[in-house]
């Protein structure tokens, strides 16, 4: 191709075919609406790919400044939105080497030994390691914020559930960490997601690499990839690094939504266990008394969206064959829909959850209801010598026999012959609070040991960014 003939905007391919695609077609093939966003990427990627031409004898210096100089212009450009997209510009790539062989005859150069198959393997991949990390900084800070609210409530106990019934009471904070230490699985998917995507693939060309001299090690080097692909064919075809970042998000999306679920109890008035701050609630157009918890709802309806994008993308690649096929342009929406979706949902979990306000009194009365305390009396029992299953159904007789006759559960468990007073000290508060002795269980004192694994967890992650 000819300087000319690229700024009247004809095809890359424009010298196999003998008419102009249709207009339907070039709709349809286009992916210059979405995939501009790549511009920094596609940008830093082709300095580095100009650099290496020059090692290798494709450009001298003279055209080698010329052509950096350009691609700075052109994300300029881009940045300031004053470029011209023409019709042709069917994705990035074209817009770029289009736009810089206008400013520089060696603009035409840019695309030895390179294939748009390996420059858009290697932008999204440039692209998705960067967004890992702006996703995992995001989770380190509502890391810390459950960790400061779990602070804050350290001595306050609430009613842990199972099947949605009471069940034990927990403290609050133990509550909220367990949330954090699945924040924390959700970090550590997504470093192992980044370093997986953390391979360079220039070089792989259109499927089979290159006749000439192309110097992969150092363009990786430049780009501060971890490693260099090993197959040609997979280098261009795999799409796994999207894939098990979209799953990641996903499963974060599914932890955030869990979220989203409890404060949608406890907010309202039936639990009554907190308190959303007007800021991050909305109110009804037609009832005035409401208070909403649209950003907890939010969070439980874009999970399902995050999981769509990644069923999407798995039913796009699974009947692929090697190696590039069109079929892989479908990659890049869902990854950025998803990206975009969970980096507007996390500020917004985590503003609501920094600023809501618990009721302490109420979630104390309920935690230490007496009901919630009665697995602790059949353990009580199996220490002296009763079997589990007969202790069970001890303490579970005594529970049917309050309920029948009103009677509270802690004179039956006083007048019982094989309990009696010491036992009946389980229903006091303090007991309550610390009678857990297991590691990771929801007592007071255990509760201090995870506090202090949990900032190392926080330290650790963020050591690794």
């Amino acid at each position: 191709m000819t300087n000319s003939d690229n700024s009247k905007g004809l095809p890359l391919w424009h010298g196999r075919l003998n008419v102009s695609s249709a207009d339907v077609l070039r709709n349809l093939n286009s992916s210059i609406g979405f995939d501009i966003r790549l511009y920094k990427e596609d940008i830093t990627a082709s300095k580095a790919h100009a650099k290496m031409l020059k090692t290798i004898g494709i450009y001298n210096e003279s055209e080698l400044s010329a052509v950096l100089k350009g691609l700075e212009k052109v994300e300029d450009e881009i940045k300031s939105e004053s470029i011209n997209i023409l019709p042709s510009d069917e994705d990035i790539h074209t817009l770029v080497e289009r736009r810089l062989t206008e400013i520089t005859p060696a603009g035409a150069k840019l695309h030895t030994g390179r294939s748009r198959n390996d420059q858009v393997a290697t932008d999204l991949r440039l692209w998705t390691r960067r967004i890992c990390s702006e996703i995992i900084n995001e989770l380190i800070s509502l890391q810390e914020t459950l960790l400061m609210k779990a602070k804050s409530l350290e001595g306050i106990m609430m009613p842990g559930y199972t099947h949605l019934q009471q069940a034990q009471p927990v403290p609050i904070a133990h509550h909220l960490l367990a949330h954090g230490w699945a924040i924390s699985r959700d970090v550590q998917r997504l470093l192992e997601s980044r370093n997986r995507t953390n391979v360079s693939v220039l070089g792989a060309g259109a499927l089979a690499g290159s006749s000439l001299p192309l110097d992969s090690h150092a363009v990786a080097d430049d780009l501060n990839f971890k490693s260099l692909f090993n197959n040609s064919l997979d280098a261009v075809s795999d799409r796994d690094f999207v894939v098990d970042v979209l799953s990641a998000i996903a499963l974060l999306g599914v932890h955030l939504s869990r979220i989203g679920e409890e404060v949608i109890l406890w907010s309202s008035s039936e639990f009554n266990f907190v308190e959303l701050d007007d800021a991050y609630a909305t109110g009804s157009s037609m009832m005035p008394q409401k208070k909403n918890p649209d950003i907890a709802e939010l969070a439980r309806g874009k999970s399902g969206r995050l999981i769509g994008n990644l069923t999407g993308l798995l039913a796009s690649l699974k009947g692929t064959p090697l190696t590039y096929n069109k079929d892989l342009q479908e990659d890049k929406e869902a990854l950025f829909d998803s990206v975009d979706t969970i980096l507007n949902l996390l500020p917004a979990i985590d503003g609501m959850l920094r600023t809501m306000t618990f009721n302490s009194e109420r979630t104390n009365q309920l935690a230490t209801s007496p009901f919630m305390v009665t697995t602790d009396i059949a353990e009580w029992l199996v220490l002296n010598g009763v079997p589990f299953r007969e202790a069970h159904a001890l303490v579970a007789g005594l529970v049917q026999e309050a309920l029948t006759t009103g009677t509270e559960l802690s004179e039956l468990v006083a007048a019982h012959e094989l309990l009696g007073d010491e036992p009946k000290k389980l229903f006091e508060n303090e007991t309550i609070a610390n009678i857990k002795k297991t590691h990771g269980a929801g007592s007071l004192k255990q509760l201090n040991e995870q506090i202090t694994a949990f900032e190392q967890s926080i330290a650790n992650n963020r050591s690794l960014l």
